[in-house]
């Protein structure tokens, strides 16, 4: 096969260097979680019921003055939905927040330093990836006790190890670029490679990784939530909600269907935003 000009080759090079459009899907996808987010922080001065608030006169049905219907207690379904955005959305960013902070440091020195020192950090990573994800929540949850603060740190706690893990893959890739070698022979101390060379580029792909492991924190706090291990009640989250619209179904399935739509659509939103991010920001070496 005869080789490419040079003309082409470098046309191919820079179409592989342009950047991939984001696309509708992604706009759609970032509106959405930004609704939510907005909706979450005003709920407290939006124009909607107390979430809380009891009324006679059941009706489970939509109705004008009640747009989602109310649960099986009278409580409006909207304002429901849209407060257990607050404890579903706190839980995604404070926990993910938490585990980048422990795991991403561990992954960094890891990364960069390797030898011994990584050894010991990605042993101590293998035993925490060792234990059941939700059985180690569950229990850190039990232990605890159950309130919004220990919700996000058991949360926390299980993305460390996969955090710190790639975090590490990253670090790997980026200390052995020629800027990191020209930094070192230049003299630079470690703690300025790592700050001024190895972070900034290592904080692109984990960011769009970060949109991705808040939409898995969101079904973890869900999952505790159904199972009754979240915050406590009357307090609403969309997985107490789903578990309280269970012995609805059959009659009115939408007291479960609302709260799970409204979860599938962030996680969704989540996921699809943090993958168009990462095919955007993905770093390959391309030859000439």
């Amino acid at each position: 096969m005869l080789p490419l000009p040079p003309e082409a080759s470098a046309t191919l090079a820079d179409a592989e260097r342009k950047p991939r459009k984001l696309g509708l899907f992604f706009w759609l996808s970032i509106g959405w979680v930004a609704l939510v987010i907005v909706l979450a922080v005003f709920a407290g001065v939006l124009p909607i019921p107390d979430p809380n608030a009891q009324r006679s006169g059941l009706n489970l049905n939509p109705s004008v003055h009640h747009l989602l219907g109310t649960d099986g207690l009278g409580r409006d379904m909207f304002a429901r939905v849209v407060y257990a955005a607050r404890v579903s959305l706190t839980v995604g960013f404070a926990s993910i927040a938490l585990g980048l902070a422990v795991g991403g440091t561990m992954g960094v020195i890891a990364g960069y330093y390797r030898g011994r020192i990584d050894r010991v950090l990605m042993a101590a990573v293998d035993v925490m990836l060792a234990f059941p994800a939700l059985v180690f929540a569950l229990a850190i949850v039990t232990f605890l006790g159950q309130n919004l603060r220990n919700v996000t740190i058991a949360i926390a706690v299980i993305s460390i190890a996969p955090i710190a893990r790639i975090v590490r893959a990253s670090t790997l890739t980026f200390a052995q670029r020629d800027f990191v070698l020209a930094a070192r022979t230049l003299g630079a101390s470690n703690r300025r490679i790592i700050l001024r060379e190895i972070l900034p580029n290592v904080a692109i792909p984990i960011g769009s990784f970060s949109f991705i492991a808040v939409a898995l924190a969101v079904v973890g706090e869900g999952g505790l939530a159904f199972l009754g291990l979240s915050v406590h009640a009357p307090t609403a989250t969309w997985g107490g909600m789903i578990n309280d619209g269970r012995s609805f179904l059959q009659d009115h399935p939408n007291l479960s269907l609302i709260p799970s739509a409204v979860l599938f659509a962030t996680v969704l939103a989540l996921n699809f935003a943090g993958d168009t991010l990462r095919s955007r920001f993905d770093v390959k070496d391309v030859s000439v």
